[in-house]
Parts: structure tokens; C-alpha cells; sequence
């Protein structure tokens, strides 16, 4: 199987997990399982679920079940999209290629569809049945953790809101970046290794893992952000720049930044050696994460 038909039949399997866990639109309230679908269905590379099951292959043999640990992942990230680009925040008309989600659906609306989605990625996460009451814990603080304030998401967004407007510097960059994004990268990394019973070496290794690659996301989306259309991208191209966010073309300026962002593809794959060609799906990720377009 190629990479790009790895990538195809992966981003069916979430997909049809998600279907399967999220009301549908006829379901009453109509209008708040609409809206979740709305975003949650608009397309996506669906990037943290593959990397939770490529790191699940990669310590353990295709485990059972993986799919429903991962599409948590997803209900995350799509409720964090749609709270950025409300008004109060990045105020944004645009995401994965269509209307955001309260210009559809109003602000109040997209705020409890965001609130909606967090609240079932934990559901969906404490009724998996697939794994031992111990790891089903571990998944749930796993991904608690990485959504939360302290070098989590939410405080990684905090840190890029009271940032605007001040001096860009290296260490706020990393500050910012490392928990705003990084932080649900790696643990979807660290997700898909506990699911598939990960030791404490291997856990260690895909912790590694999961921190260089998440970086290399970042900085690549902040290059992509000055050098590609918003039809490119799916969302408003060029914000970070008007909003005068801190990233990392602003830090390095665009040829050290893709220099950066290679390094860490390099130290990514390093961090992987101990998994042999176990791990070869992964470093797939790793390189299509630093050379993607968009």
C-alpha cells in the first residue's frame, strides 16, 4: 500500500468512527448535531488520528479498535478550530474550505458546538471497550493534559493572544508553539503508543517523536501562511502577519524557518530507530508534514 492509500483508507476509518459517534442531524436538537457535523465533516487531513494509529501500529499489531481512541483526537482539534475563528478570538470567515462554523450557525451556536465536541471526545474515550480500564485512564489524562493550560493547548492559545502585537522572540515563539500545537500532535503520537501497549522505552522514543514532528507542523503552517493563497489552504492565508502574531517567519524569516522545520523531520525519524520498519508510516507522516503544500 502506497503512502497516499494508507492516507485514503486511514481518513475512511476515522471517518466512519466519527459517524458513528456523533448524533445525527436529525437527532433533537437538530441544530447543535448539525452544527458539529458541519465542521467536523468539512474535510481535514485528519492528521492527529493517523498519527495516534500509525504510533499504535508501530509498538502493536494493528490493534483493535484503534480508530475510536483516535477520532478523540479529532473531536479535540475540530472544537479548538472552531473557537479560534469565532470574533472574539482570531475572528475568521474561513476554514477547510467553506464557512466558518458561526458564520453558519451564529456565535452561540459555534460555541456550544465546540463545547459539544469536547465534551464527547471524552465520552468516546471513556466507553472504549478495547483496552484495559488502566490504559482506557491513561488516554483520557493523556489527552486532558494535552488540551489544557498548563503546556497544553488552551494555554499555548492564551500565551498567542496576549502575544499579539509584542516584540517576537524566540523563546515566547517556542512557548507558544510547542503547546498551541505540539502539544495535541505529541500526544496523539503518545495516545496511539499507550493504546498499543507501549513500554517505557518505546513510549519515551514516540514522546520524542511527537515533539519534533509537531514542531515541524507549526513551523511549516507559519510558512505556508505568508506563501500560499487562502484557496490553497482552506483558511484566510496571510492573518498572522495582519494580527501580528509571533511565528516563526517573523523570528527567522522564511529560509531559516524551512531550514528549521527540516531538522526537525531529520530528528524525528532519528527518535523512531528502535522501531525498525514498524515505524516506517510514521516517518511517511514526518515527511509529508515538512513538504506538504497546504
Amino acid at each position: 500500500m502506497t503512502f497516499s492509500e494508507f492516507i485514503a483508507t486511514q481518513q475512511k476509518r476515522v471517518d466512519a468512527a466519527l459517524d458513528r459517534r456523533v448524533p445525527a442531524e436529525s437527532v433533537e436538537p437538530t441544530t447543535i448535531h448539525r452544527a458539529m457535523r458541519y465542521s467536523l465533516f468539512a474535510g481535514g487531513k485528519r492528521m492527529r488520528p493517523l498519527l495516534a494509529i500509525a504510533a499504535a501500529d508501530a509498538v502493536s499489531d494493528a490493534p483493535a479498535g484503534i480508530e475510536s481512541a483516535a477520532c478523540s483526537l479529532e473531536l479535540i482539534h475540530t472544537y479548538s478550530l472552531i473557537h479560534d475563528d469565532l470574533p472574539a478570538l482570531d475572528n475568521d470567515d474561513l476554514r477547510r474550505g467553506r464557512p466558518t462554523c458561526h458564520k453558519v450557525f451564529g456565535e452561540a451556536m459555534a460555541i456550544l458546538a465546540g463545547d459539544a465536541l469536547l465534551t464527547l471526545a471524552f465520552e468516546v474515550l471513556a466507553k472504549l471497550d478495547c483496552v484495559d480500564p488502566e490504559r482506557r485512564s491513561a488516554l483520557v489524562a493523556e489527552l486532558a493534559t494535552a488540551s489544557g493550560t498548563v503546556g497544553g493547548m488552551i494555554g499555548g492559545q492564551v500565551c498567542d493572544i496576549e502575544g499579539e502585537g509584542k516584540f517576537a522572540t524566540a523563546a515566547l515563539l517556542e512557548s507558544i508553539h510547542r503547546a498551541k500545537t505540539g502539544a495535541l500532535l505529541k500526544a496523539s503520537v503518545r495516545m496511539g503508543a499507550i493504546y498499543g501497549g507501549a513500554d517505557a522505552a518505546q513510549l519515551d522514543a514516540m514522546t520524542k517523536f511527537g515533539e519534533h514532528v509537531g514542531l515541524a507542523f507549526q513551523i511549516v503552517d507559519d510558512v505556508l501562511d505568508v506563501e500560499q493563497s487562502s484557496e490553497a489552504l482552506g483558511k484566510t492565508a496571510g492573518k498572522d502577519a495582519k494580527q501580528q502574531k509571533i511565528t516563526f517567519p517573523a523570528v527567522y524569516g522564511i529560509e531559516r524557518s524551512r531550514e528549521m522545520a527540516e531538522q526537525e523531520r531529520i530528528q524525528a525519524h532519528l527518535a523512531l530507530q528502535m522501531f525498525d520498519d514498524r515505524a516506517e508510516r510514521l516517518r511517511e507522516i514526518a515527511d509529508y508534514v515538512v513538504r506538504r503544500n497546504a
